[in-house]
């Protein structure tokens, strides 16, 4: 991916998002030919040139001190997960070398240690791209029952949470609220891409999506970027009904997402969840029975 183009794409991006109104831009009744701010008013406010601001959001720059992007995220009113981005995209046109194959992701014994810990909820860990590199049984029932339960052990075949989604009937029949969902995944999607700049299958990734799904190209282009944190979504699991699920996600040291999915306890979603946990254990119990008769 070019850093310095995607770089000029999030500036003009944020820049179109703000109307004059909202940081004290007076415009005295003229017509305007560009939504939001235009450059040389952005520029002002930012306290660079209107030249030098232009070169950055054509791709042309690759000079951008940390003040000026600061100085830029604080004009485009940017949260702080922007900022990152912004300083990430950044840095990834200063990067110099020869791109690398990209080595297969693998869950760390501590991560793997979390996993087993957590026993009957729901735990997915999914790499940088959003594949599935592990899942415990709950984690499984939960988000991709209808998936072969050993599917994340192979890395050529792992399940990608952005294909599932975005390609997924399954997946996406979960989600009351799939376009929430949807967005979700597409920004966290571009935080990474801004992390990794130079990672290929992340690359082949957004251009298969881009092209599969209509959706997905227009969320992209948004240029929305999102950290962890915790979601609430309304799901509608097709073996015990609607649920409030609060998904959590973890960091690791290897860029690596640990979601961990709860319901508020005593409520309806958490009967439902423990249903479902309950049913996962006795399925694995029986099969094991057979096995051993």
């Amino acid at each position: 991916m070019d850093s310095r183009r995607r770089l000029g794409e999030f500036l003009l991006a944020r820049r179109s998002r703000l109307r004059p109104e909202d940081v004290g831009v007076a415009t005295y009744g003229d017509r305007r030919r560009v939504p939001g701010l235009r450059r040389e008013e952005l520029a002002l406010l930012a306290g660079v040139s209107a030249s030098y601001y232009s070169r950055l959001e054509q791709g042309q720059a690759t000079n951008a001190s940390p003040d000026v992007l600061d100085a830029l995220a604080r004009a485009l009113r940017l949260d702080d997960a922007e900022r990152r981005h912004l300083h990430e995209l950044a840095a990834g046109g200063r990067r110099r070398g020869a791109v690398r194959g990209a080595a297969p992701e693998r869950v760390g014994p501590a991560t793997r240690q979390l996993v087993a810990v957590l026993g009957e909820v729901p735990v997915l860990v999914l790499g940088r791209r959003g594949d599935v590199l592990a899942w415990n049984p709950p984690g499984h029932a939960l988000y991709a029952g209808h998936l072969a339960a050993e599917a994340p052990n192979t890395p050529g075949q792992r399940p990608n949470m952005a294909r599932l989604v975005f390609l997924d009937a399954h997946t996406r029949d979960l989600y009351t609220d799939w376009p929430a969902k949807a967005r979700g995944v597409v920004a966290t999607l571009r935080m990474a891409s801004g992390r990794h700049p130079d990672d290929p299958l992340l690359t082949r990734l957004v251009g298969e999506l881009t092209v599969r799904s209509p959706e997905f190209a227009t969320m992209w282009a948004d240029h929305r970027v999102k950290t962890g944190g915790d979601t609430v979504h309304k799901m509608r699991h097709p073996l015990v009904g609607t649920m409030l699920v609060t998904q959590q996600t973890l960091r690791t040291t290897h860029d690596q997402a640990v979601v961990v999915a709860t319901t508020e306890p005593g409520s309806p979603s958490h009967s439902a969840m423990t249903l479902l946990v309950h049913s996962v254990v006795a399925g694995r119990a029986a099969r094991r029975t057979r096995i051993t008769s």
